[in-house]
Order: C-alpha cells, then sequence, then structure tokens
C-alpha cells in the first residue's frame, strides 16, 4: 500500500493548505493532471511526556524555582558557604491489495463526531464507483474489535495529527491555593527579614559613627580590617545578619509539609468506606501535593456516562395507540402485555402492538453479539461492556448508545426478537416464532438539531417502509394532531417520573417517493462542502407526513447516591456542570434524575437548534435574574461552543466568552452535551482562568476525560468500566461517584484545616523565634552576636516544635467525620482560602510579634535584679538567651496543645514528649564537657538557671501571659449556628 498526498495549487499558483487530503490505495500511479509531491504526513509517533531529554532540566528548575523559598534557600546556602493512528475499514486483505481507489477526506481536526470523505474506487474500462465515508467508518485509537477476528483499514491520519492526539491536554504543574498563599506569605517574611539586616547594619555604624565605640580600647582593628572598604564591610555585615535573622524564613516547614502531605494520603487509601466489594479496590492517591485542594473545590465538572449513570438503561413501559402497556414477570398474560389505562380488545390493537414492536425492532443501529464457545454474553455500550450477562439462548447487543439496546430488549419481552443485520439484510423473529427480513434501504442518523433517528427498509413483498424515531418536541410536528393528543398526557408523565421518552411514528413511501429520496440522499452523503446542511434537508424532506405509533419510558439507572452526592456538593457551595459527549435529551434526562435540574428549573439552552429558531435572544437578555426567585440551568451543546469559541470576528471572543460566564454562573446547574474532549479542557481552562480563579474540580471515567482531568486544579478518575486512562491520569481515584461526597465534604475539609494551620503555626513560631533575636542586637551593639546557643538554633525547628505540628496536622479533627457529613454547609466556612487570607495571617504575625516582645522583654526585667542566684552570682547572656528560649519553646508547644480538639494518644506523646526532650536535652548537653567542642557556652547554665527560684517564677508568669489572649479569645468567642461552637472555637480569628 501506498499512502501520497496531493496539493493542488490555487490562487495564482500560491501553495496553501487546502481543506481536504487524498490518499492513494493500492498501486495506482499519480495522474499527470496534477501535482505530485512526496507525502509530508506526521510520522506514527504521539509524545504525550511532559518532560524530554533536551528539556528537562531548564523546565524541573522552573517548576521548582516557581517556590520563592527554593530560591531564598539557594542564596543564602551560597553565602553560608560563600504509534498510533486512525483507520478506514476494508474488508479482505486480497481485496486491498488488488484496490486502485483514492480517499479524498478532510485534513485533521480534533471533533470526534465529525468525519467526512470519500472513495473513488476504480476499474478498468468503467466509471469510477464513488464510496460515501462518514464517521461510521472511522476506527479511533482504543477502538477494539467486536465480533470479528481481523479487519484491514488505510491510515488517514497518523502520529500527533489522529483525532486522539488531537483532543490531548499537556499535563502541567498543579499547584495548589496554600502554596500560592506560602509564596505571598514568605516575601512578607522575606521583607522582614531584608529590613531587620537592614535596620541593624545602619544602626551598627550610626552607633559606631559615635567617639569610642567604633574601635575602644579593648577591641583594637588589624591593619587588615583598617584597610577594607567601607562599602565592602557594609555589605559583609548586612550578609551577617542576613544569616542571624534567617531562621524567619522556616526551612523546615516545606519538610513539614510534604510530609504531611505523603503520610496524610495514606488515610484516603486505608478509608475502608472507599472500599467497593464489586471491583475489591479502595481509593488511590497518585499525587499527595493537592490534598488541600480538595476542601476549596468551587466547580465540579463531571462526566456523565459511566460516572452520573451506570450506563445500563431499562425499559420500564410504552404507549401503543393511547393506551399504556407494562411488562409483567409472568408468563401467563397475552403476549406478555398487560393494559393498564383501560379494556381493550386486544385483537383490535394486535396489529397496532406488532406495527410498534416491528419499529422498535428495525429502527436502531443496534449489532448482534454472538457468543464464543467460553464467551459470556453481555450487553455492550460504544465497546464497553456494560450490562448484566445474558442466559446462553439469548443474545448479546452492541451499540453506540444504550437506550438502543433498552428498546430492543424491551422488543423482545412482548415476543420480537431483533436478530442482526447481515449485508444490509435485517432479520426479526415475530411472537409466531416466524422469521421476517427486511432489506436495509437507508438509515437517517441521530443528530442533537433533529433529535430523531430513521431508517428506510424494504419487505419481502417489496413495500418501503419509514420508520422514525425521537423526542416528542421533534415528532409531534410531523405526525397528525389528532394522534399527538392520545400520546402527549403518557409521555409528559412519564417526563415527570423521570423516565427518558421516545416517540415512535412510522410512514409508507411510493415507490415515486422513495426514487426521490434515495436520489436525494446518495447525493448529499457524496459531496465533501456542506455535507451536513445537504443531508439534514433531506432528512426533513423525508420525514414528513407521518404517523404516530407510540411512545416509550425508558430508566437510565444513576450511580448509588449519585442524586444524594449531586445535592451534597450543591449544599457545600459548589456548582456542578455535566460535560457529556451524549445527546442533549440523555443528558437532559440524567440531569433532573440526579436533581442537578429541579422540576420548577426553567431551563435555557444555547444550541444549535436554537440559534435556527432564532432564541438566542431569550438566553442575551438575563441579566435580571439576580432579583428573581426563579432558578435557571443552561444548556450548551458542542457546536455552538465551538462558534462561541471561534467567533468570524476575532474580536467578538472574550465577549462571547464574558457572556457566556456570566449567564453559567448565574445558573444553578449547567449542562454541556455533545462535547468532545478537548472543549471538556477548553470549558474547565476558561472557568479555572476566570475571575477570581475559583478551584475547579474535574471527574470522568474514561480516555475521553482525561483532557479535562488533566486540565482541572483537581482531576479524579473513577475506576468504572471504560478503562484505566483517566485513572492513570487523574491525581486521585475511587471506585464510585458516590464517595466523591467523604472525599470533598470529610477528608478535604480536615486536610485544608490542618495544613493551613501548620502553615501559620509555623511562621508564628519562627517569628517569636527570632524577634528576641533582632531585639537582643540594640542591647550588643549590633555586634551579631546571637542570643541562643547554636544547638538551640538547630534544634528548635528539627526536634523541639516540629513532631507536635505534624502530629496535629495529620490527626486533628476539629469537627468530626460524621458531622461533616450530615451538614454539607459546613464546608462553606473554609471556602475560597479562608484560613489562609491575610486577615488571619495578620493575627498570627501580631501574636508572634506580641509574644516576642513579651518573651524578650519579659525576662529582661527579671534581669534588672542582677542577684538572682542564692550565692549572690549573676547570670550572664547565655543564661539570658536560655530563659527565653525555654519560655518559647514551652508557650509554642502550649499553644499548639490549645489548638487541639482531637486528642490521641499520639497527639499527648508528641506535645509532652517534645517538652520533656528540650528539658532533657538541655540538661544533656549543658551538663557534659563535649571533647570535640572548642567552647562550650551552655555549661551547667540550664540547671543553674533552674536553680534560682526567680528564673522559675518569671518563666511560668511568662508562659501564662503570653496564652491570655488565645484562652480569653477561646472563652469570650460567641458561636453561631448549630455546629459553628466546632468551627470557631477552631479558627485562629473570628472571620
Amino acid at each position: 500500500m501506498r499512502c501520497s498526498l496531493v496539493i493542488q495549487r490555487f490562487c495564482g499558483g500560491d501553495e496553501k493548505r487546502v481543506d481536504s487530503r487524498t490518499i492513494y490505495v493500492g498501486h495506482r500511479p499519480c495522474p499527470d493532471t496534477e501535482a505530485f509531491i512526496p507525502s509530508k504526513f506526521c510520522d506514527n509517533r504521539i509524545v504525550s511526556s511532559k518532560y524530554t531529554v533536551w528539556n528537562f532540566l531548564p523546565k524541573n528548575l522552573f517548576e521548582q524555582f516557581r517556590r520563592i523559598a527554593n530560591f531564598y534557600f539557594l542564596i543564602i546556602f551560597l553565602v553560608q558557604v560563600s504509534e498510533l493512528s486512525s483507520f478506514i475499514i476494508c474488508n479482505t486483505e486480497k481485496d486491498l491489495q488488488a484496490l486502485p481507489a483514492t480517499i479524498e477526506c478532510e485534513q485533521p481536526q480534533p471533533d470526534l463526531y465529525k468525519f467526512v470523505g470519500r472513495m473513488h474506487i476504480y476499474k478498468p474500462e468503467q466509471e469510477p464507483a464513488v464510496r460515501s465515508l462518514g464517521p461510521e467508518n472511522l476506527l479511533l485509537k482504543g477502538a477494539t474489535l467486536k465480533n470479528t477476528k481481523k479487519i484491514y483499514g488505510v491510515a488517514v491520519y497518523t502520529g500527533m495529527e489522529t483525532k486522539m492526539a488531537l483532543n490531548y491536554q499537556g499535563k502541567s504543574q498543579k499547584r495548589s491555593a496554600v502554596e500560592k498563599s506560602i509564596n505571598a506569605f514568605l516575601l512578607v517574611y522575606l521583607c522582614i527579614l531584608i529590613s531587620k539586616a537592614v535596620v541593624c547594619t545602619t544602626l551598627k555604624y550610626v552607633w559606631q559613627s559615635k567617639e569610642g565605640q567604633d574601635e575602644p580600647w579593648y577591641n583594637q582593628k588589624t591593619q587588615k580590617e583598617k584597610d577594607t572598604n567601607m562599602y565592602l564591610k557594609m555589605f559583609t555585615d548586612f550578609l551577617s545578619f542576613m544569616v542571624l535573622f534567617n531562621f524567619i524564613i522556616p526551612v523546615s516547614m516545606y519538610v513539614t509539609v510534604e510530609m504531611q502531605k505523603f503520610l496524610g494520603s495514606f488515610f484516603i487509601t486505608w478509608d475502608k468506606d472507599f472500599f467497593d466489594p464489586e471491583i475489591q479496590e479502595g481509593a488511590l492517591v497518585n499525587t499527595s501535593d493537592l490534598n488541600e485542594e480538595l476542601g476549596q473545590v468551587e466547580y465540579v465538572f463531571t462526566d456523565k456516562t459511566g460516572t452520573l449513570t451506570q450506563n445500563n438503561m431499562e425499559f420500564i413501559e410504552c404507549c401503543i395507540d393511547g393506551f399504556q402497556y407494562k411488562h409483567r414477570d409472568t408468563r401467563c398474560e397475552l403476549d406478555g402485555f398487560t393494559v393498564t389505562d383501560e379494556p381493550v380488545n386486544k385483537l383490535q390493537q394486535k396489529e397496532k402492538e406488532e406495527l410498534f414492536l416491528r419499529a422498535l425492532c428495525l429502527c436502531h443501529t443496534v449489532q448482534v453479539k454472538e457468543a464464543g464457545s467460553e464467551e459470556v454474553l453481555t450487553d455492550q455500550v460504544d465497546g464497553i461492556d456494560g450490562m448484566q450477562p445474558q442466559p446462553e439462548e439469548e443474545r448479546g447487543f452492541i451499540a453506540s448508545s444504550p437506550d438502543e439496546i433498552a428498546l430492543v430488549r424491551g422488543a423482545m419481552e412482548y415476543g420480537f426478537t431483533f436478530l442482526g443485520l447481515e449485508s444490509k439484510s435485517m432479520k426479526i423473529k415475530n411472537r409466531e416464532n416466524n422469521i421476517e427480513e427486511y432489506k436495509l434501504l437507508h438509515v437517517l442518523n441521530f443528530d442533537p438539531v433533529r433529535r430523531r433517528m430513521s431508517v428506510i427498509v424494504q419487505t419481502k413483498s417489496g413495500e418501503t417502509l419509514l420508520f422514525c424515531k425521537g423526542a416528542d418536541s421533534s415528532i409531534f410536528p410531523r405526525v397528525k394532531p389528532e394522534e399527538v393528543d392520545r400520546i402527549r398526557m403518557h409521555v409528559e408523565r412519564n417526563a415527570t417520573e423521570g423516565y427518558r421518552t421516545l416517540c415512535v411514528a412510522y410512514k409508507q413511501l411510493s415507490a415515486e417517493e422513495y426514487a426521490v429520496a434515495d436520489t436525494g440522499l446518495r447525493e448529499a452523503r457524496l459531496t465533501l462542502q456542506d455535507r451536513e446542511q445537504k443531508l439534514m434537508a433531506m432528512y426533513n424532506q423525508v420525514e414528513t407526513g407521518m404517523s404516530l405509533i407510540g411512545a416509550t419510558a425508558v430508566e437510565d439507572r444513576l450511580q448509588e447516591e449519585a442524586a444524594e452526592t449531586m445535592e451534597a456538593l450543591q449544599g457545600a457551595g459548589m456548582k456542578v456542570w455535566v460535560l457529556t459527549g451524549d445527546k442533549m435529551e440523555t443528558a437532559k434526562s440524567t440531569c433532573y434524575a440526579c436533581r442537578l435540574f429541579q422540576r420548577g428549573t426553567e431551563l435555557l439552552e444555547l444550541t444549535v437548534r436554537t440559534l435556527e429558531d432564532g432564541r438566542l435572544k431569550l438566553v442575551t437578555n438575563l441579566f435580571s435574574w439576580s432579583t428573581a426567585n426563579q432558578d435557571y440551568g443552561f444548556i450548551i451543546d458542542g457546536a455552538t461552543l465551538s462558534l462561541m469559541m471561534n467567533p468570524p470576528r476575532e474580536a467578538d471572543a472574550s465577549q462571547y466568552r464574558s457572556l457566556f460566564l456570566q449567564i453559567c454562573q448565574n445558573c444553578t446547574a449547567v449542562l454541556c452535551c455533545r462535547m468532545a474532549p478537548l472543549q471538556k479542557a477548553q470549558i474547565v481552562k476558561m472557568v479555572k482562568n476566570s475571575k477570581g480563579s475559583p478551584i475547579t474540580l474535574s471527574i470522568g471515567d474514561g480516555a475521553n476525560d482525561v483532557s479535562m482531568i488533566l486540565e482541572a486544579h483537581v482531576g479524579i478518575g473513577i475506576k468504572g468500566k471504560e478503562g484505566r486512562q483517566a485513572v492513570r491520569n487523574s491525581d486521585y481515584a475511587i471506585p464510585k461517584l458516590k464517595h466523591l461526597k467523604k472525599l470533598l465534604l470529610a477528608h478535604g475539609h480536615l486536610y485544608y484545616v490542618r495544613i493551613a494551620h501548620l502553615v501559620q503555626y509555623f511562621f508564628y513560631k519562627n517569628l517569636c523565634f527570632i524577634l528576641p533575636q533582632f531585639l537582643y542586637q540594640f542591647f550588643c551593639g549590633y555586634s551579631q552576636q546571637p542570643l541562643y546557643d547554636a544547638a538551640y538554633l538547630t534544634m528548635y525547628n528539627i526536634c523541639f516544635t516540629s513532631m507536635p505540628i505534624l502530629a496535629y496536622s495529620l490527626l486533628e479533627q476539629h469537627i468530626s467525620m460524621e458531622i461533616l457529613l450530615d451538614n454539607a454547609a459546613l464546608y462553606r466556612e473554609i471556602a475560597n482560602n479562608a484560613m489562609l487570607r491575610w486577615r488571619p495571617f495578620l493575627y498570627w504575625t501580631v501574636l508572634g510579634i506580641f509574644q516576642g516582645l513579651l518573651f524578650f522583654f519579659g525576662v529582661r526585667f527579671l534581669f534588672s535584679n542582677p542577684a538572682l542566684q542564692d550565692n549572690g552570682q549573676v547570670f550572664g547572656n547565655w543564661s539570658y538567651g536560655t530563659i527565653v528560649f525555654t519560655v518559647l519553646v514551652f508557650t509554642v508547644t502550649l499553644k499548639l496543645a490549645l489548638d487541639t480538639r482531637h486528642w490521641t494518644w499520639i497527639n499527648h506523646f508528641v506535645i509532652w514528649g517534645s517538652l520533656a526532650f528540650y528539658v532533657f536535652f538541655s540538661f544533656f548537653w549543658g551538663g557534659i564537657i563535649w571533647p570535640f567542642l572548642k567552647q562550650q557556652r551552655l555549661y551547667f547554665v540550664f540547671a543553674n538557671m533552674l536553680s534560682s527560684v526567680s528564673a522559675w517564677l518569671v518563666i511560668i508568669i511568662l508562659i501564662l501571659l503570653s496564652l491570655l489572649p488565645e484562652i480569653l479569645l477561646v472563652v469570650l468567642r460567641k458561636p453561631r449556628g448549630p455546629h459553628s461552637r466546632q468551627v470557631y472555637l477552631f479558627l485562629p480569628f473570628p472571620f
């Protein structure tokens, strides 16, 4: 086989990218009349990796230094150390090798539901035969062969030009809102650090400018110091102060945060409520960097099929000629029917019943799945095993839509069985077990504008029949009005009960009518330009003057607790958008069943059909919603979204998107149907980048959901029946949709509260730690003399104060999970990054400054009395620093104990154990002469300090005074709401 691209020249000889490509099949040479250029198809590789050999180092460094702290730590360190394709199907290898043909098709584009092409088959001394090619002839990546051992195909798109590759959304580095807050807070503390260093450097030279201060008699300068450049010395002193005060930047916080995220993710994996006995699996955490984002979600984007629903539909009832029929399990009823409306003569109804059931058996695109010797029969939708195993005497079915299988199975229950399609011949078995054969002439495919599909068949006797099924609004205008009145009541009642309804009609075509329809349909299918519009015109021409037979009611089974989950998410303040590739009617019915749309919700449609009907004005005049007490739901389809994203004038794009977002934000729920995977990602990206940068979450179960899962802040995959691509590309994976409720409302809430408190606490305790060091410089001649011993400087963040906050950030439950699940509104208490805003940050900073000042000047007040020991000896500067450090360690640890609401033995162990370890270490470190130390500053300092009653008294009083504001705030704060006490007792500031 040889493929080449013929680039046609036009517009004065200029080469331009044409709207179609020509592919040669077999060994037919290129015509002399066409310019042949060697094919420039892309190769058959798809690159989906984030890094390559060439860009790993720069991209990885860029990702790392997006954290300001990493760049800061680097500076301080330097200072201190000075193959895939799309195929068109062919039948046999022999035919393919001897097939001289060309394929004309459109250029690569990402729409999965659109493909326009035609094949010219050349035969010697004959006119070329032309065959139409559409989406049904195109195999996409991931397609699975059914009912055949092998196929042969022609590659029309390869590598990065395949539809799945064009829909691939590159994986970007996801950063949580907490990490962005940390960067902002770090900038503030970096400014504080630089300010301290500048102030101390300036005051040092101001102080040394006084006579006798620069070179006192006891500290004469060396000649080298005298020859040093003044500005170089000032810069050196500035760097020295930076190193002295750099502990205000919590280096260990990043280590603790990473540990908290990694260890905390195991609680999701270990949660027994997430275990699904059906698949024998629980939840999966693919990334632990986004745990806290689970508590900040504002928008939820969900797939429909396999996510909201089980993709398993059941035939409930039907209405024939105005009478309602339900099937009973008992086989004693005549023909399996039960008439529920009123008694009716079954002999009179039999003809209409059989016509209705024949319509259900013929008007579809279902294929029969024959079982092998060891194969279990199951119904499949789009090649996915989604239905219950069938008895051996029955056949399984394959269909692109689950409702088609439900209708065919419904007809089986009433005695009419679809046996399959062979060489354009459809066979059915009637109630008398006789085989009826119909020749399939044309299939008028479903589309979202017509909202119906039809087939034209020919009986053995030569009659030509058209069977049509579709939405009531699409069928009723095309049938007799008196027939509509008998059916409408049943359709409206079934819709109210949440069932999906379809109306069925038929029409007998005369020979002349069929000849006109056949010619028009064939001509329209062979065109490359405006094929859809021409087919639409022919469909509308044929589907007129029909007779209404009846209607069906099908139940689409939802996922377990799907409606309750959606209600809980909306109660938590999240906006739920359904992004699906399904038909609008199917998706709308699911939204009603999930309670995203209520019966009182006014639905606003922005689809191709509404644009043609001129109803766009209704959608654009919706800015007075805020004053109305009406709930609105918004529906848009993929074709309209493409028009909005890519308008004829690029200048209108931002205006359209802004209007679209304004409309959607005023709706209780949004449904986007007939979406391609890339369009799903575009919707998520548009909302994610809108004003306020809301946190988004995408959830799906199939490969077509991967793009939106990667685009959202948090991507969740469901371990469903559509493979594991969504799971592999997600941040978190859960077995069922119902588990999303606990993942967000309980785990997400607690994760955010824990890590937010961890971040604020680290900045607070480091400010308490370094502020006395800064104040000490005013009393030591700005000589860079440390207040604390080097061991204390090292051990403070590593040992003395790290374990309590780590245990807190893993185990704290300020509100029990049961209460969080029962009261979804509690999720709103922490929305919009409530605990990491500037107001609580200011509160923690003021608290740290207050306590730091109290530590330093409280101990200085103690030292105003020089005789603190019984023997008359006075304390030195290391005793001063040790007392300050002791008060500091006890205060910040007890502050965390006051904040703890959920006590476990681990909390008790690390809190009281850390304090005990500090006391033990101080005795041990100062009680032994260490031979490897050149100087031992704390030798017996701690023991001597505790021998003073005054030191004991000051330590206890300062600890109590430091914690007094916190205790008063807890006691005097007035909670609001039934569960606000638990929330407000915890939060560090009354928001």
